[in-house]
């Protein structure tokens, strides 16, 4: 009777410190479920893959949220159709899809995590229900519903240049990761801010306008475009984020216009106005070695990454 009063009393224990309305994962089928409010979140598809539409309900529960992760990985999953019943879609839900050809997404959702559908080589399409509140679709490219923010342009898109429509002010972050296709992006002056990773990996990509309209680049927007030889960023930027072009391994020159107010280069390097900060040392210039200038009292996260060219290098006392 001791020995089970004591397990009770260390079970009564453990429950007591779970975190206040902490759900417990159930199963059904092939998906794995909290339930919360007497609504169904996605934790984890555990099925085949194939053609797939999420299901109304888990365990006599409305499905309303595609948790953080719920399909990453799954490799063999090729469509997929959200119902109206779901609000939600979380972080990375869909990231690491390499089959996933198409997305079908219903009148329901509200709010889409962030990379969602990143890593999804063979995307081709992204629809929304048209009567959707907050997203639509133009030629399968999501956009928020008044069409001002590109969210995802589609991997698997085998088109060789792609021009953002007129009206985008922005473009999301990680927007073009991974569009291995596209030789060139034509941005509308309506631009003002490029995400973090909005170009990431776009290895084909070998030339870019930054419009005058732009006023802020993320980190690593261009990181790992490969074909990018050489890019001018205009006098309106006035906030560049860490390590935009690094890695690319054939870009040699990094211009800026001389009347912008926060950014400079010296000899196609970037640095800030003062020249006090290296901001991105190009990957793809060939010397073999570099001087730091006098008075740079910092050099930026990941400002010489992938410069292999590079033998040697001097770094000033200041």
């Amino acid at each position: 009777m001791k020995r089970l009063l004591t397990i009770f009393l260390t079970l009564l224990l453990t429950v007591s410190l779970l975190p206040a309305g902490l759900a417990i994962a159930e199963t059904e089928g092939d998906y794995e479920y909290t339930v919360e409010n007497g609504e169904a979140t996605i934790t984890r598809y555990t099925g085949a893959g194939g053609d797939i539409t999420i299901p109304s309900t888990l365990g006599g529960y409305p499905v309303t949220s595609i948790g953080d992760e719920a399909f990453w990985g799954c490799r063999s999953l090729t469509s997929v159709t959200i119902g109206n019943g779901v609000t939600s879609i979380g972080d990375y839900a869909f990231y690491h899809c390499t089959s996933l050809a198409s997305v079908t997404i219903g009148n329901g959702v509200t709010s889409i995590g962030e990379w969602a559908f990143t890593f999804c080589s063979s995307l081709t399409s992204v629809e929304v229900e048209s009567n959707n509140p907050s997203y639509m679709d133009i030629d399968g490219v999501l956009f928020n519903k008044n069409g001002t923010t590109l969210i995802k342009y589609p991997e698997g898109k085998t088109a060789s240049s792609y021009t953002i429509p007129a009206g985008v002010t922005s473009i999301g972050d990680s927007a073009f990761d991974q569009c291995d296709s596209l030789t060139s992006v034509v941005i509308p002056d309506s631009v003002i801010s490029i995400g973090y990773a909005a170009f990431q990996s776009c290895d084909s990509l070998t030339s870019v306008t930054i419009p005058n309209s732009v006023t802020s680049i993320g980190g690593w927007a261009f990181n790992l475009c490969d074909s990018l030889t050489s890019i001018e960023i205009p006098a309106s930027v006035t906030f560049i984020g860490e390590s935009p072009l690094s890695q690319c391994d054939r870009l040699t020159s990094i211009e800026v216009a001389e009347n912008n107010p926060n950014y400079k280069d010296v000899n196609g390097v970037l640095f800030d106005k003062a020249g006090s900060v290296l901001i991105q040392y190009p990957a793809g210039k060939p010397e073999t070695e570099y001087t730091v200038p006098n008075g740079v009292v910092s050099i930026g996260t990941w400002a010489f990454f992938g410069c292999d060219y590079l033998a040697s290098g001097t770094i000033p006392n200041s």
